[in-house]
């Protein structure tokens, strides 16, 4: 058995990807979750898993040594003694728990990921206060998505991984839970943390029977969604980053110096002895699309000689506020003076965020991350030739397109390396 499999969860449908010792993808699967359906919704989360997985034909299935999974940063499951949810899950982005988070700026450390209203462990903290006290006094498990779908195939409860367990308070420096942490009485419920890729256990007899896996398929832990997107586009040096052109610029910089600054969003993840430092700007495809329509931009970027400076200086921001490189909520957006010519409108707003994703790497690497050495593009702003001339320039180093961005891809690349740790 040599090939390994990801599953990735998201707000809409789950993918899968089987990959085989190359590193070749010998099976893709997509199943969308129905229009009427809430996607928070464990039932349907696991007959999804179930539909993706009894899909793989019987011949590759029976060759799968491996599978991860991983699922939306912050999505959440409270469950009881057998695994099994109490409550609905709360997604990624809600913000119910907002009440809660003022109490924990007294206790986390400054630029903690759990200061923020849709963190894991605020989420928490609003069950506790705010379930009828015989309900929460079930609780046994505080599970992630991912967590908890992996728990479907190894019959394990209670086990996490770091990237997962970050915005639970998990201290993914000292690989343990703070203090700060124990001291809210709440540890009893606290998973289990595994370093991603790391063997959890083999699929249960129950699972294997269920999903059509072989019963010596190792289920490893999983990764968040972002992270699998990174993992996918091959990045595994210092120096090594992937920049997302989707409505906003988001950069992620492998680096071996942890950089944390609350002051402009940035965090690190852990990524076995590097870290993972990234940052979100504003700026982004939503301003093109604010202008131009998909058509003119392919026509409008062949007019423009991506080699030469455009003289106009704007920051492209559909709206007023922006959060990094620059931390200001009343940062205006810079978009005049607007020449006549429509194509070199269009080269001032890309010379624009090209300037700003600089800045952003700039920034970190001033905050003591590793400089970039090499940028892989992701999203669809990947796709446009003369926005890479331009951002090449700007940047002073090497673009390319990422080989892939499938967060499933990715998942299944964690799955194989640490199926390849296992075996040596």
């Amino acid at each position: 058995m040599t090939s390994a499999a990801g599953l990735d969860f998201g707000t809409s449908g789950a993918r899968l990807t089987v990959i085989n010792a190359a590193r070749q993808v010998v099976w893709q699967d997509d199943q969308a979750y129905s229009p009427a359906a809430s996607s928070a919704d464990h039932h349907l989360w696991q007959a999804v898993l179930e539909q993706l997985l009894r899909g793989i034909p019987t011949a590759i299935a029976a060759d799968m040594a491996a599978i991860a999974i991983n699922g939306t940063s912050a999505t959440v499951l409270l469950c009881d003694e057998q695994g099994e949810p109490i409550t609905e899950p709360l997604l990624y982005n809600d913000a119910c728990g907002q009440a809660q988070q003022a109490p924990l700026s007294d206790m986390a450390p400054a630029g903690s990921p759990v200061l923020s209203a849709t963190a894991s462990l605020v989420k928490l903290l609003w069950w506790r206060a705010t379930l009828p006290t015989s309900v929460f006094q079930r609780a046994r498990y505080l599970l992630h998505q991912a967590d908890w779908l992996a728990a479907q195939l190894h019959g394990q409860r209670g086990l996490s991984d770091y990237h997962n367990a970050l915005k639970l308070g998990y201290d993914v420096g000292m690989l343990a839970y703070p203090d700060w942490l124990q001291s809210l009485g709440l540890n009893m419920l606290l998973p289990r943390v595994y370093a991603p890729g790391d063997c959890l256990d083999q699929v249960s007899a129950a699972a294997s029977d269920r999903y059509g896996l072989p019963p010596h398929c190792t289920v490893m832990a999983g990764t968040t969604d972002s992270i699998a997107a990174f993992l996918a586009s091959g990045a595994r040096s210092p120096g090594e980053a992937v920049t997302s052109l989707g409505s906003t610029l988001v950069i992620k910089l492998l680096s071996e110096t942890r950089v944390d600054d609350s002051r402009y969003g940035i965090y690190s993840h852990r990524l076995g002895d590097l870290w993972l430092v990234g940052g979100a700007s504003n700026t982004g495809g939503a301003v093109l699309k604010q202008y131009f329509t998909d058509a003119e931009l392919q026509v409008l970027s062949a007019q423009i000689e991506g080699d030469r400076p455009s003289p106009l200086d704007y920051y492209p921001l559909t709206q007023p506020g922006e959060r990094f490189p620059i931390n200001d909520p009343t940062w205006p957006p810079r978009l005049s003076p607007r020449p006549e010519a429509e194509a070199a409108f269009l080269h001032g707003l890309l010379e624009g965020i090209a300037r700003i994703e600089a800045q952003g790497y700039g920034l970190l690497t001033q905050l003591g991350a590793t400089a970039p050495t090499k940028i892989l593009t992701a999203g669809g702003g990947a796709q446009n030739a003369t926005w890479l001339t331009i951002r090449q320039r700007c940047l002073g180093l090497s673009v390319a397109v990422a080989p892939s961005t499938l967060a499933s891809f990715g998942t299944a690349c964690l799955a194989a390396e640490g199926l390849q740790r296992l075996t040596i």
